[in-house]
């Protein structure tokens, strides 16, 4: 039965491929690097012109919002999505992540291949390893006391949590990138990170008084993290998880584990692309502007094979994201598995 959906997706895999879907597109990159890196320069500039000013929060959030940019344009180059050489992608995703964001490279790719590698898979997906929140019930099954009390009213500050995801990623970046093992080019990732850190934190205390500098890091950090967090979460919570030992083909463990969000313009804007979620885990490598057409490609292929295409609205992916965390920190798995998932937990 596996060689079935090992067939179906190579011959999707070539269905892309001669339309021409995985063909690099320049221009749309050139031009939102160069328009995200324009647009933070002159965000700063206006910082240092307002000056002493509580307008300069309206500012912060501006700031959060073009660093959440540039984090989807690191994140594609990561992919090897923007340039044929892999080398051009590497050190454009490294820049944009040290300089601009403030974000070790060499972190994020480690921990998002692993996730990409096995979506959901519980041991395996480190976006599923169990810390604040658990997002599996192998997860749940370890915590006691007060830590399981709270777990089960865990989705209710969920979103409220987002708002720190962006101080998380730095400590963990600075954490990697200082003294993690086998980190390429440190150095590099050290000189990015710390100009970007010391030299943005340094402009905001020289123009603005103390207390209004800390309210602005405060502002442009929960901004980008709440950001960042709100477009990678609504992707694969409350999707099914499968146990650290179940060996599932490529094509199911992609689609079963990941759920694509509906909208417009605002949606694709705010999510970066990753509102195409399936077909970016099917094909990590195609650019953000193919999404929609590959989505078509994939749509059909999922019918013609029963396997479930799962698309909801935002609204929808959060408020199932909620049920689903609260469903997990009270240990009731039932509502959450499939016959797939069924399948490997017996």
């Amino acid at each position: 039965m596996v060689d079935r959906y090992v067939e179906a997706f190579h011959q999707l895999s070539a269905e892309a491929n001669d339309a021409g879907l995985m063909r690099r597109r320049y221009g749309f990159y050139w031009a939102m690097i160069l328009f995200w890196t324009l647009t933070t320069a002159a965000i700063l500039v206006a910082v240092v012109l307002l000056g002493e000013s509580w307008f300069q929060l309206v500012l912060a959030a501006l700031l959060g919002v073009a660093m959440a940019q540039l984090g989807f344009l690191g994140h594609e180059a990561a992919h090897q999505e923007v340039f044929a050489s892999p080398r051009w992608n590497e050190w454009v995703a490294r820049v944009l992540a040290g300089l601009f964001t403030g974000l070790s490279y060499g972190w994020w790719v480690n921990k998002h291949s692993r996730h990409h590698a096995n979506p959901n898979k519980e041991r395996e997906d480190p976006d599923a390893a169990p810390g604040v929140l658990s997002f599996t019930p192998e997860g749940t099954d370890q915590r006691t006391g007060w830590a399981a009390k709270l777990a089960r009213y865990q989705g209710y500050y969920f979103l409220p949590l987002l708002l720190f995801e962006g101080f998380s990623l730095h400590v963990d970046s600075f954490r990697t990138i200082l003294t993690g093992k086998h980190v390429t080019h440190r150095w590099a990732e050290i000189l990015f990170v710390g100009i970007r850190v010391f030299g943005y934190l340094a402009l905001l205390f020289i123009v603005l008084p103390v207390g209004m500098a800390i309210a602005f890091v405060l502002v442009q950090v929960a901004v980008f993290g709440f950001l960042l967090g709100g477009a990678f979460s609504p992707n694969h919570i409350g999707m099914p998880t499968v146990p650290h030992d179940a060996d599932i083909d490529f094509l199911r463990r992609q689609v079963y584990m990941s759920r694509n969000v509906r909208g417009g313009p605002l949606v694709h804007f705010f999510m970066g692309g990753l509102e195409y979620q399936v077909e970016h885990h099917l094909f990590p490598m195609a650019p953000r502007p193919n999404l929609p057409a590959l989505q078509r490609l994939v749509r059909r292929h999922c019918a013609d094979n029963g396997i479930p295409y799962a698309e909801t609205s935002l609204g929808e992916a959060f408020h199932i994201i909620i049920a689903y965390l609260n469903q997990v920190g009270l240990k009731n798995r039932d509502p959450y598995t499939c016959p797939l998932v069924r399948q490997y937990r017996g």
